[in-house]
């Protein structure tokens, strides 16, 4: 799990990809890991690593960004030192791509400096969200992002959640779901991403691949109703979107604004 000096993380909006990146930097520098975190998310306005850079820099984290927001395009600007990220720093590198193919058109921008065989390229899947509630949809965005990005995909990440209203049988659901656009594409699945309050409750043979647990740290700009954002739990229903985005640490796993039923293939 996260076992390359690169791994590039890539997924429909919603997916978990930038929770899945920043617990897996975490994870690795509570293991004695040096870590750059790269944000390339240029597709969504909140959701971004960058976002909590002063805080996993207390880690040892150390959060490299593209300039979208000052460039003022639709493209990226590529931070001037991010290619050394890859030529010239000993660091494991964890790569945040925005959501479906239009956002793994940024990872062309550093094709040339990605070390050859370090490189992991996985796909985040949530069966939960829109645009991948079915195999087929999943496997039509996989070979999408692969055509975009020009980079084959290496793995997969079963990532199916509820968030707070995820249960054992909607990690089960999503697993068989994930496993079943594994055999599609060949490829394997990479691992599991678990929120922490579930993952004591899983029996030894859940899965066959590893497991990460995912405690929550980045959320939306919204805030439940009657609650104050200090306090902000997980909420399925009765939001309302708030003019700016808002960061903060909690538990839990990736929130997406629309929460569908999981379907089957």
């Amino acid at each position: 799990m996260l076992a390359h000096g690169v791994t590039i993380l890539v997924g429909h909006f919603g997916s978990g990809k930038t929770e899945i990146a920043i617990n897996g930097a975490l994870d690795l520098a509570r293991r004695g890991e040096r870590v750059t975190l790269v944000d390339l998310d240029t597709v969504k306005p909140y959701f971004r690593c960058r976002a909590l850079a002063s805080r996993v820099a207390e880690r040892d984290v150390r959060v490299v960004a593209s300039d979208v927001e000052k460039a003022g395009l639709d493209a990226p600007r590529i931070s001037s030192d991010l290619h050394d990220v890859f030529l010239k720093d000993d660091r494991r590198v964890i790569v945040d791509v925005g959501g479906d193919p239009v956002g793994a058109l940024a990872i062309g921008a550093i094709a040339d400096a990605l070390p050859a065989g370090e490189v992991e390229h996985l796909l985040v899947l949530n069966f939960a969200r829109p645009h991948t509630e079915a195999v087929s949809q999943a496997v039509a965005m996989a070979r999408a992002i692969e055509a975009a990005a020009r980079l084959p995909l290496s793995g997969l990440v079963a990532n199916t959640n509820l968030m707070g209203e995820t249960t054992l049988d909607v990690l089960r659901d999503g697993l068989r779901l994930t496993g079943q656009t594994a055999a599609i594409l060949n490829l394997p699945i990479a691992f599991a991403a678990v929120e922490e309050r579930l993952v004591g409750a899983l029996s030894p043979s859940w899965a066959s691949c590893p497991v990460l647990p995912i405690r929550r740290l980045v959320f939306p700009p919204v805030v439940p109703p009657e609650r104050p954002a200090a306090s902000m739990a997980p909420c399925a229903i009765a939001w309302r979107p708030r003019p700016s985005s808002q960061v903060v640490a909690s538990g839990g796993s990736s929130l997406s604004p629309r929460v569908p039923a999981v379907k089957g293939a």
